[in-house]
């Protein structure tokens, strides 16, 4: 790994010599970035994958939704449809998108809507929100946010901060001092004064930000197909693990913790599953025995509930587990972003 990694370097100074130009030309107006009169939030990170933005959307439309009303925005990755377009309930994740779909299908209520060009998906949402939510969108300079929060999680904090190929980063490291707030989710639920330190430290920030500390707090698991809600440990399971998310290790190393995981079955991000993949994951299931039930991700959940995968998951014992982010400065977040947002415009 550590040859292959080496091999790669020079294709990751490339990479970083374009991301430092394009930066560079945004910057100084060389690139037009387009500033919203709205309240818009864009929720992101450097790394591919993995840092928890889906979650933390979820947060976010929770405590803004008190107040404002709010609508999301997202690309809607690896859809079939094109352009703008508003998700309802009933939609599918190959048309819309599996994270906008967990948005909708969460947040009955909530006006979730995709769109590949970000400035033209806010236009059309700001005629008839206050507050317009972007997950995912931090590396879309073409438009300007009036708040940016960047998410790492913890554990990648003391990982090589090496650009794609070579490593995980999609951007500059150095864009780390743009953003307005700073989220270090998935740390750990008891988290010391140093520990805290040791991971600011690693972020070597050229100016304050204000930065928080999030974590993971599982719920129940819900029957994909009646939507029934059930302990865990109520179950006492043996579990076969069907995930497709960029890092499923907080997920499967969480289950372990409560079950028996004798199988797991890992795929891609965003990955569609096939028939054959769902004939082959549950007759593996059932190979081990009757009580094994089958649990997935709450993303994964909605690319399951395709037509042409239900019928093959009718009889079979199969939930996913919802997941929801948690602060160890819950009030200081919740006011640090009211505040922002009530000052978005007043300038």
């Amino acid at each position: 790994m550590k040859l292959l990694r080496l091999l790669l370097l020079p294709l990751s100074f490339l990479y970083g010599i374009v991301l430092s130009i394009r930066h560079y030309l945004y910057d100084k107006g060389g690139f037009k970035s387009v500033f919203f009169d709205g309240k818009v939030i864009v929720i992101g990170n450097l790394i591919v994958g993995g840092a928890g933005k889906s979650p933390m959307t979820e947060y976010l439309i929770r405590l803004l939704s008190k107040k404002y009303h709010v609508a999301t925005l997202s690309r809607g990755y690896g859809r079939r449809t094109k352009g703008f377009f508003l998700v309802d309930i009933e939609s599918l994740a190959a048309n819309v998108g599996d994270e906008p779909l967990q948005f909708k299908r969460k947040f009955p209520q909530l006006t979730v809507a995709v769109c590949e060009n970000r400035v033209d998906g806010v236009k059309e949402l700001l005629k008839n929100h206050q507050v317009v939510l972007l997950d995912d969108a931090y590396q879309h300079r073409s438009l300007k946010p009036g708040i940016s929060i960047l998410l790492f999680d913890y554990p990648s904090l003391y990982n090589h901060k090496l650009l794609l190929p070579a490593g995980n980063y999609r951007d500059l490291f150095s864009r780390r001092n743009n953003a307005d707030i700073i989220v270090i989710t998935k740390s750990p639920e008891k988290l010391t004064v140093e520990d805290k330190q040791s991971a600011i430290n690693m972020l070597r920030l050229e100016k304050y930000k204000p930065i928080y500390f999030s974590y993971l707090v599982y719920g129940q698991l819900i029957g994909l197909l009646d939507n029934n809600a059930t302990e865990l440990l109520d179950l006492k399971p043996r579990m076969t693990v069907l995930t497709g998310i960029a890092n499923p290790t907080p997920f499967i190393a969480y289950l372990q913790s409560k079950g028996e995981v004798v199988q797991t079955h890992v795929y891609p991000d965003h990955y569609r599953f096939t028939k054959k993949d769902i004939v082959y994951v549950t007759r593996k299931a059932a190979d081990c025995d009757e009580q094994t039930i089958i649990v997935t991700t709450e993303k994964d959940a909605m690319r399951l509930l395709d037509p042409k995968l239900i019928t093959l998951l009718s009889n079979i014992p199969i939930y996913y587990l919802p997941v929801e982010v948690a602060f160890h400065s819950q009030e200081s977040f919740d006011k640090s972003v009211m505040n922002y947002i009530a000052n978005i415009g007043n300038e």
